[in-house]
């Protein structure tokens, strides 16, 4: 039985479609009250299904799978069996005729029809700081600016600005930040996707909850009133009611996984990264914009075909019951999904059976979001050394992500100092991903 069908058999344990009265009702509760009104449960699908009217109906969606440390090309997916710097690792078919990848990743070939291969990416920096502050920017960094994160500015675009939740959220531990767009837009982080988020649980009950920020309006009002700060009380305030907004909403169940069933959990892996990927198409589905799940070790320079293999393990189940979960939520069609690193890794393997940097050629995976699936774009040569042709450079990458997404990637947003910045510099969508 194929992963599609498996997937397709599991069952979420919906109750039926409840009313919209019903569900105003529930959510006036407040979090506190809900668990002791005895209102839920409805099952998440059909809690989810009630809000269609009112959250991103007609917006898009992205989900960043992001392997730290620089994975390797030739154990991913362009693999080059056979030549002096192919290895051990062998390739195996995948569903679409003529594209093979490398084994260990069986489940995400069997999705390949969904997805796009670019293995001729190309990229001067391959030092891991730089390199990952560049592609989640499009930026280099600089002693005078901090660039925000290529989601923080999509967010900005798309979110809605009396969401509940938080506009962009990294699984797996912190991202790259919001730079110049200020403490609103930073990302919010979760370490375990299996647990609760820290510090959003009240301590008191809602209405105490809401004196209590009350107060602190009127405290901070009086102490600054006289000094010329009601600015930064302004900029403080907010912060503070965004957060209340969201520790009290009952779109926090969101992210609890508990509610889904066993099975499907079970196809994302019960590894940390699985369940992160779970976790992601479940604040997708709330009405989350950007979405990073990370996955760490990549930087093989010892035991490369060892080390990917396990990590391969991990990341193949869950990249793959991502895209057939969010096809069968009918979420894909609006839900960009993107498996990279900051680089990839020398095709000449090292005394220690490692690979080292490289980012004069590595490949990135893409799914979703208008991505037309089932080819590959550009090519490395015969020993994985150059691009042959069609080379794609980061800004383009992240000029085609913008036009998935249905942003302008040269749109200018002006810093605190007055320096309009675009949200990507240069760069030019990579027209073959959208057919």
């Amino acid at each position: 039985m194929n992963l599609e069908r498996e997937l397709m058999q599991v069952a979420m344990n919906g109750e039926g479609v409840v009313g919209r009265r019903r569900f105003l009702q529930t959510i006036g509760l407040g979090a506190a009250g809900l668990a002791a009104s005895g209102v839920l449960p409805l099952s998440f699908t059909d809690w989810m299904a009630l809000q269609a009217a009112d959250l991103r109906k007609r917006q898009t969606a992205c989900i960043l799978l992001w392997m730290a440390g620089g994975p390797s090309q030739l154990e991913t997916f362009d693999p080059k069996p056979g030549t002096e710097h192919g290895g051990e690792t062998k390739a195996i078919a995948s569903a679409v005729s003529g594209i093979a990848i490398a084994e260990g990743w069986s489940q995400t070939a069997r999705v390949m029809n969904e997805i796009a291969l670019v293995r001729s990416m190309t990229n001067k920096e391959g030092n891991h700081q730089r390199a990952t502050y560049q592609l989640h920017t499009g930026y280099v960094p600089s002693a005078t600016i901090k660039h925000p994160h290529i989601g923080c500015s999509i967010s900005g675009e798309l979110g809605e600005s009396h969401f509940d939740l938080p506009h962009i959220v990294s699984v797996g531990g912190p991202t790259i930040g919001a730079g110049f767009l200020g403490a609103a837009m930073e990302p919010f982080v979760v370490q375990n996707p299996e647990k609760p988020p820290e510090n959003t649980q009240p301590r008191v009950a809602t209405d105490r909850f809401r004196r209590r920020l009350g107060l602190l309006d009127h405290l901070e009002a009086a102490g600054f009133e006289r000094i010329g700060g009601l600015d930064r009380v302004r900029d403080h305030r907010a912060l503070y009611r965004q957060t209340a907004r969201m520790i009290l909403s009952p779109q926090m169940r969101a992210f609890n996984l508990e509610e889904e069933p066993e099975p499907l959990r079970s196809s994302y892996g019960k590894t940390p990264f699985g369940q992160g990927c779970l976790l992601a198409r479940r604040l997708v589905q709330a009405g989350v914009t950007f979405v990073e799940v990370r996955s760490n070790g990549w930087d093989t320079h010892q035991q490369n075909h060892e080390r990917v293999g396990k990590l391969a393990g991990v990341v193949d189940p869950a990249f793959a019951t991502l895209i057939l979960d969010l096809k069968r939520h009918g979420l894909l069609e609006r839900t960009l999904v993107v498996w990279m690193g900051e680089f990839g890794r020398t095709p000449k393997i090292n005394p220690n059976a490692g690979r080292d940097h490289f980012p004069k050629v590595f490949n990135v995976a893409l799914a979703g979001g208008g991505i037309k699936g089932g080819q590959v774009i550009g090519r490395s040569n015969a020993d994985g050394t150059e691009v042959k042709d069609r080379p794609v450079s980061v800004p383009d990458l992240l000029a085609s992500i913008c036009h998935a997404l249905k942003v302008d990637p040269t749109k200018e947003t002006m810093t605190p100092i007055g320096r309009p910045i675009k949200i990507v510099d240069g760069g030019k969508s990579v027209h073959e991903l959208f057919g």
